[in-house]
C-alpha cells in the first residue's frame, strides 16, 4: 500500500536537535519532570531521613563543651556512624580515598639540573576510589530496591483493593508505608455463617511492632492466620485467641507483637462486636456529636498464649462514623516536633460529616500531608473509615 504522503515528506529525516533541546531532554531525564522546589523538598526530606539514620549511633558529649569542640565531636560521631555502615573492605577504600584527597601526597621527578621532568597528583586517584565506593553502594541499593519493590507488590496483593458492598454501609481504607514495605495491615471481608442471615463482615486493622522487612513478614503471617482461621464457625473471642496462639509461636518470646482491632459487623442488625488487642482506641462518632471509644479487649497479639480477650458491642445508627487508625496517623510529627494528634483527626471528621468515606479519607491524608510537610515519618500510616447511612 502506497503512502499518502509525498515521497519528499515521507522519507525526510527528523531535523537534528539543537543544543538547548538536548539539554532540556537531559534535564527531564535526570529530574523526571520535577520542578526545582519539588527537587529541593525531596532532597531536604532525604537529608533529614539520612541524618536521623546515622544520628541514632551518636554518643553525646560527657560534659558541656564549647561550641567549636561540640561541632568537632558531632562531626567525629557522624563520620564513624557513616563508616560503620560500610563493609570492612569499603571502609579501607574510603579512608584511602580521603587520605589521597585531603593530604595530597604529590610525586615529582627532576633531572640532575633540577628541571621538572614528571609528576602526578594523587587527588585524582582519591576521587576515582571514592567514585568506586559510591558505585558499589549504589549497586547494593539498586538490588535492594528491586527486591523491596517485589516485596511491596506481594504485600499489595495481600491487601484488599475495594471494600465489599454492604447495604447501608460505606467503607474506605488507605495505607502509606514509612518505608517501601509496611508493617500495618487492614482487611475487610465476608465471614460466612451457617445461613445467609448469619453472615458477618470482618474488619481488621493491625500494626506489627517494628519496621520494614521484618514487620512486613510478620504482617503477612498475621494476614494468613487470620484468613485461615476465619473460615471456622467460632466466636470472635475464640478467633482472636486462636490467632494469638499462632502468633506467639513466631513472636520471639513476645518481642514481635502486634496490636490489632478486630470486629464483626452484622449487616442486618448493624451490631458491631469488637476486640481491641492493645491497639489505638477507634473512635465512634455518633450523629448527635457524642464520641465513644472502643476499648474492650486485651493485650497485643503475640505476647502470651494465656491472655483472655473480652469483646465489646455497639449498635450503629444512621449518620455514625467509625474511625480506625494506627499510631502513625496521630503520632505524625511536623518540623516543630508536634504530633498530629486525635483532636485534629476529629476536627476533620466533624467538619465534613456529610462527605463519603472516600472523600473523608482524602481530606484526612491531605491535611496530614500539609501538617507534616517535608518531615520524615517514623511509622506507617493506615486508616479505615466506615459510615452508616
Amino acid at each position: 500500500m502506497s503512502s499518502s504522503y509525498p515521497p519528499s515528506l515521507a522519507t525526510r529525516p527528523a531535523p537534528p536537535l539543537t543544543r538547548r533541546e538536548k539539554l532540556n531532554r537531559f534535564w527531564l531525564r535526570i529530574s523526571e519532570g520535577l520542578e526545582l522546589n519539588q527537587l529541593w523538598s525531596q532532597f531536604e526530606k532525604d537529608a533529614r531521613t539520612s541524618y536521623r539514620l546515622y544520628s541514632k549511633d551518636f554518643q553525646g558529649p560527657q560534659e558541656a563543651q564549647r561550641p567549636g569542640r561540640r561541632a568537632w565531636h558531632i562531626a567525629q560521631q557522624f563520620f564513624w556512624a557513616v563508616l560503620e555502615k560500610l563493609s570492612p573492605a569499603r571502609r579501607i577504600l574510603l579512608l584511602v580515598a580521603l587520605i589521597l584527597m585531603i593530604f595530597n601526597p604529590a610525586f615529582n621527578w627532576q633531572d640532575q639540573s633540577g628541571n621538572h621532568v614528571f609528576g602526578f597528583d594523587l587527588r585524582l586517584y582519591g576521587g576515582l576510589i571514592l567514585l568506586l565506593v559510591l558505585l558499589l553502594e549504589v549497586g547494593d541499593r539498586v538490588v535492594m530496591k528491586r527486591d523491596l519493590e517485589i516485596a511491596r507488590e506481594i504485600q499489595n496483593w495481600l491487601l484488599p483493593n475495594q471494600p465489599p458492598k454492604i447495604p447501608g454501609i460505606e467503607i474506605a481504607f488507605q495505607t502509606r508505608p514509612a518505608n517501601t514495605v509496611a508493617g500495618d495491615y487492614y482487611d475487610v471481608f465476608l465471614r460466612p455463617g451457617q445461613t445467609p442471615e448469619q453472615d458477618r463482615v470482618l474488619l481488621a486493622v493491625a500494626d506489627v511492632a517494628g519496621k520494614s522487612i521484618p514487620a512486613a513478614m510478620l504482617m503477612a503471617t498475621f494476614q494468613a492466620s487470620l484468613r485461615s482461621l476465619s473460615v471456622t464457625q467460632s466466636s470472635l473471642p475464640n478467633l482472636v485467641a486462636s490467632v494469638n496462639r499462632y502468633a506467639c509461636t513466631n513472636s520471639q518470646g513476645g518481642l514481635r507483637f502486634t496490636t490489632a482491632f478486630l470486629a464483626e459487623l452484622d449487616p442486618i442488625t448493624r451490631t458491631l462486636t469488637y476486640i481491641n488487642a492493645g491497639h489505638n482506641q477507634p473512635m465512634l462518632c455518633r450523629e448527635s456529636g457524642m464520641l465513644e471509644r472502643l476499648d474492650a479487649g486485651g493485650l497485643p497479639i503475640g505476647i502470651s498464649t494465656d491472655v483472655p480477650y473480652q469483646s465489646g458491642s455497639v449498635v450503629l445508627a444512621p449518620g455514625d462514623w467509625l474511625i480506625i487508625f494506627t499510631d502513625g496517623v496521630v503520632e505524625a510529627v511536623n518540623t516543630a516536633d508536634e504530633e498530629y494528634g486525635e483532636q485534629r483527626l476529629l476536627a476533620v471528621v466533624a467538619g465534613a460529616a456529610e462527605a463519603t468515606p472516600a472523600d473523608m479519607m482524602q481530606r484526612i491524608l491531605t491535611g496530614l500531608d500539609v501538617f507534616v510537610g517535608n518531615t520524615p515519618q517514623h511509622d506507617d500510616v493506615t486508616c479505615l473509615l466506615m459510615k452508616v447511612s
